[in-house]
């Protein structure tokens, strides 16, 4: 006999629930308000009539997730400049200990991942994150969606072809990645643009986000050169205090720059073949309020 109090069993599963809806969602706080809501909806729940708490209130979240994803679209809020996830910090530890898993978790919560996935309708999204993310099969989607299994198995094979025509590949070497990182933070820091060129692929792109409230491109750069050039004229700028600490966020090394004790930015690269393909910077300060005692 279980005594567990409904509390109890939600915090077990919190950690899956804010997964599938950061997923769902890009936002950290829109996230922690569909958690916060599933467990609104949990506590007045009809506990005894609950079999399998987990597929319970992964339902809840997904269908609030899908909800709240809805309304953004229906808002059609403009962005200023290119978009981007808010950062999430992902430690795995001893939760997750098959590295297998642990790669197709960090895969589905990457920043280029998350940057596809919002491309999809909102079903379909829910249907890649609980199909590739967490593994469930599709008669259990079906059931959390109310949708028959062969219409899911559909909107399933459609999102994983939309994902693997819109994403780049790249290594998930995290070794490789916390080197080729550290390498390119010292050579932009010390306005390097030779170190810099020998470390970023010739197709190289830099996405980043400000959303119009800080200093950063407001279009993609591409080639090593612009790209180069560009971070070097950033770091002749310099910031106020700054310092820099290394994270895990979304699924990979990251660098968080603060200003004094503020977030400033955060810095992330994606590689292949051993040279950078991807940077990305994330600026806006509403994405970054999260990682202030990080």
């Amino acid at each position: 006999m279980t005594t567990d109090t409904p509390t109890d069993v939600f915090e077990e599963h919190r950690p899956v629930l804010m997964g599938v809806a950061y997923r769902m969602l890009g936002r950290v706080a829109d996230a922690e308000d569909v958690v916060q809501e599933a467990w609104l909806r949990w506590s007045a729940a009809d506990h005894a009539e609950v079999r399998e708490p987990r597929a319970y209130l992964v339902r809840i979240t997904t269908r609030l997730a899908i909800d709240r994803l809805r309304q953004v679209k229906a808002r059609g809020e403009a962005y200023v400049g290119p978009w981007l996830p808010e950062p999430y910090v992902t430690d795995f530890g001893d939760t997750v200990p098959d590295t297998v898993e642990r790669a197709v978790l960090a895969d589905s919560v990457s920043l280029a991942v998350l940057v596809v996935l919002e491309s999809l309708s909102p079903v379909e999204r829910a249907v890649f994150v609980l199909r590739e993310a967490f593994g469930y099969p599709h008669a259990d989607i079906a059931a959390m969606l109310d949708r028959s299994e062969p219409a899911v198995r559909q909107l399933a094979g459609r999102a994983r072809k939309h994902v693997d025509e819109g994403r780049p590949r790249y290594e998930v070497d995290p070794a490789q990645r916390r080197e080729l990182t550290e390498r390119f933070l010292a050579a932009a820091a010390e306005g390097d643009l030779a170190g810099l060129m020998e470390m970023l692929a010739p197709d190289v792109r830099l996405i980043g986000d400000s959303g119009g409230k800080s200093k950063a491109p407001l279009r993609i750069l591409e080639t090593a050169d612009n790209v180069g050039r560009f971070l070097v004229a950033v770091a002749g700028k310099g910031i106020p205090e700054m310092s820099f600490r290394f994270l895990e966020l979304n699924g990979g090394p990251a660098v968080l720059i603060l200003s004094g004790d503020m977030p400033d930015s955060v810095f992330q690269v994606d590689v292949s073949a051993g040279r950078i393909r991807s940077v990305y910077i994330v600026r806006n300060p509403d994405k970054l309020r999260s990682l202030a005692s990080a």
